[in-house]
């Protein structure tokens, strides 16, 4: 497939922070999917969860499901875009690497606990865990991945620094920027004041796709609202009033999948509509053009972004903060609080395989930081079994 001129071409990549011979069979952006799919910490995503913590049921997503889901959302935008399908998909597939367990509960209670160390931000993190802490290769630690796709995990959100700073990321003063990309990006510049590639934008976008629509199911699943309720809603409303017209008396489970997977298109249909008119607009000959533009390029239109917040402000009051989960928010929180310091004060409970770190740790924040990479690196499962060993009376 012929590539749009604003697209990332993979011969034209930036490169590697350590240089390696190219592939035979392989772009570079394919190369970096590859390494990303075959990561621990991707294998990991399995027992990480989305809102519901991993035990509660085999059906509600998971950091895994959701990042493939994410992938599969990218690779269809991008590649109606005429964008490098690859790149949005490695961007894709590498987004949630930094996500510690118990989802936004746990990266909450890891960030109050790092305010003295230098911070903790799922994206940083996950740039970390992409360049250090992977340790399977021969010559370097880390995948090594393209400049391309590091600057799209980094940044898929928007610009992290500088006047444009905008997203859940953006510090706007470098100052403030979480350690883990600072440090990294003191060694290999990423740009963080631009804006990212039109493709690591599609990764984004996506994320929003993937989550408005499955969070829906989810909530439906744990019973913590109803269709009915959904009726009231925009998008969601009209689609289940489409369903209920083209399909009457269609039984309950088939008339949400049906209901819900229109809310899907609309979002993706959305999306590539808006993008299309406003590349064709400005006329972009570079991906260098995205990436100096003042705002996304990728996004939702304005009418659906409103309609999107309405469901947001939904999900917040029925979901995110229902009771039931507000309850094992702060029981995981609890687990949190308890091994972090644990482990702070007593490094000798880290693994073997984690003791060369804790020798090199020179103070407390060197100290912190590792203690953080590996609670960070839990999955729910493994969080709950070593609060259990280490933490509970007796």
């Amino acid at each position: 497939m012929t590539l749009a001129p604003y697209a990332c071409q993979p011969e034209q990549s930036r490169g590697r922070l350590y240089p390696e011979t190219m592939s035979t069979f392989r772009s570079p952006f394919q190369r970096d999917r590859d390494r990303i799919i075959h990561s621990s910490a991707f294998r990991r995503l399995k027992h990480k969860t989305q809102v519901f913590v991993e035990h509660e049921g085999d059906y509600y997503r998971t950091r895994l499901t959701h990042t493939i889901e994410v992938a599969q959302v990218a690779r269809t935008i991008a590649g109606h875009l005429g964008l490098n399908t690859d790149l949005a998909e490695a961007v894709a597939l590498a987004h949630d690497l930094g996500h510690p367990p118990f989802g936004h509960t746990g990266e909450d209670a890891l960030a109050e606990l790092m305010k003295p160390y230098g911070g903790f931000d799922h994206n940083a993190q996950a740039i970390r865990i992409v360049t250090k802490l992977e340790r399977h290769y021969a010559g370097f630690d880390g995948l090594n991945l393209t400049w391309e796709t590091l600057e799209g995990i980094a940044k898929h959100n928007g610009p992290v620094i500088g006047p444009n700073a905008s997203g859940s990321h953006a510090v706007g003063d470098p100052a403030l920027l979480p350690y883990a990309l600072a440090e990294f990006n003191a060694q290999y510049d990423l740009e963080l004041q631009t804006q990212a590639s039109a493709e690591a934008q599609v990764a984004a976008v996506a994320d929003d796709v993937a989550y408005n629509h499955h969070d829906l199911h989810d909530g439906l699943r744990a019973g913590l609202f109803t269709e009915a309720d959904l009726m009231d809603l925009p998008v969601t409303g009209p689609c289940f009033a489409e369903v209920d017209r083209l399909y009457p008396g269609l039984d309950p489970s088939r008339r949400r999948h049906e209901a819900l997977r229109r809310v899907f298109g609309v979002m993706v249909e959305d999306v590539i509509a808006v993008a299309q008119n406003r590349l064709q607009s400005s006329m972009p000959q570079s991906a260098q053009e995205i990436r100096d533009m003042p705002g996304p390029i990728i996004r939702f239109s304005k009418p659906l972004y409103q309609n999107l917040k309405a469901i947001k402000s939904f999900l917040y009051a029925r979901m995110y903060r229902a009771p039931t989960v507000v309850v094992e928010r702060q029981r995981v929180t609890a687990m949190i609080d308890d091994l972090f310091p644990l482990f702070l004060n007593e490094p000798s409970q880290l693994p073997e395989e984690w003791q060369a770190d804790v020798a090199c740790a020179k103070d407390e924040t060197a100290l912190a930081r590792v203690v953080l990479d590996y609670v960070a690196g839990m999955t729910d499962r493994f969080a709950i079994q070593e609060h259990e060993r280490l933490c509970a009376p007796g």
